[in-house]
């Protein structure tokens, strides 16, 4: 085989396994997206079942910050590759398109880089804020009665903010576009569907990101509209 065809040939590999990494590492961060949103959703059990819940994390320092590490570089990782895979996809055009209209394509599937430079923007600030209180020193300094961390106040505290959860309900907007392109995608790159169960994987995985979008924003928007609020003595310090 001729340089010329071995490098076309080691192209295709490239272009392959970088597709393959990026199904696997976005498998990785939906099970998260998904194991989160559950976690949070705690909330509407009440203060002393999220502390709990919390603390529970806390305890396990070195698996939860392995877990954070993991996220953050899996996630810097995934969006490298999505930035490698819209480079080598551009380089790969002959030349620019006549007609520039998509065909066959969706707004998510087209704005896929863009919502996930965003997603991961909005990563950055959601751990400054209610993971390291960078944002909001004093309200992480506060405890409940039983003296642990009063992760329910933080929460509710932050989304009373119109700012903070106008910004959260926007990130989830952006995440639910996101996913409802690469849920299904996810499938289709790893070879585990067919061309008949095409169209039911993309329903399946548009359902799969309102739940989560839904979920999600349902909290800021509970705190907003008073039907999540502080408790009564609002914390200690």
């Amino acid at each position: 085989m001729d340089t010329v065809g071995q490098d076309k040939k080691r192209s295709r590999l490239s272009l392959v396994s970088a597709k393959l990494l990026m199904a696997l590492t976005g498998s990785g961060l939906l099970l998260f997206v998904v194991a989160h949103m559950l976690g949070n959703l705690q909330i509407y059990l009440g203060q002393d079942v999220l502390n709990a819940y919390a603390k529970k994390l806390k305890d396990m320092p070195a698996l939860l910050w392995v877990a954070r590490s993991g996220l953050i570089a899996v996630f810097v990782g995934h969006l490298g590759l999505a930035i490698y895979l819209r480079q080598t996809n551009r380089k790969a055009r002959p030349g620019r398109y006549v007609v520039n209209a998509p065909i066959d394509t969706t707004l998510a599937s087209r704005t896929m880089l863009t919502s996930g430079l965003v997603i991961f923007a909005f990563l950055i600030y959601h751990l400054l804020h209610f993971t390291f209180g960078v944002t909001d020193p004093i309200s992480h300094r506060l405890t409940d009665d039983q003296g642990r961390h009063d992760v329910y106040t933080i929460v509710v505290v932050g989304f009373q903010n119109e700012y903070v959860s106008s910004a959260y309900v926007i990130a989830m907007l952006f995440l639910g576009l996101h996913l409802s392109h690469a849920s299904s995608s996810i499938f289709q790159t790893l070879g585990l569907v067919s061309d008949r169960w095409r169209t039911l994987l993309h329903r399946a995985g548009f359902v799969v990101a309102v739940t989560i979008m839904v979920g999600n924003i349902s909290i800021p928007m509970a705190v907003l509209t008073g039907f999540i609020g502080l408790p009564v003595d609002g914390g200690g310090p």
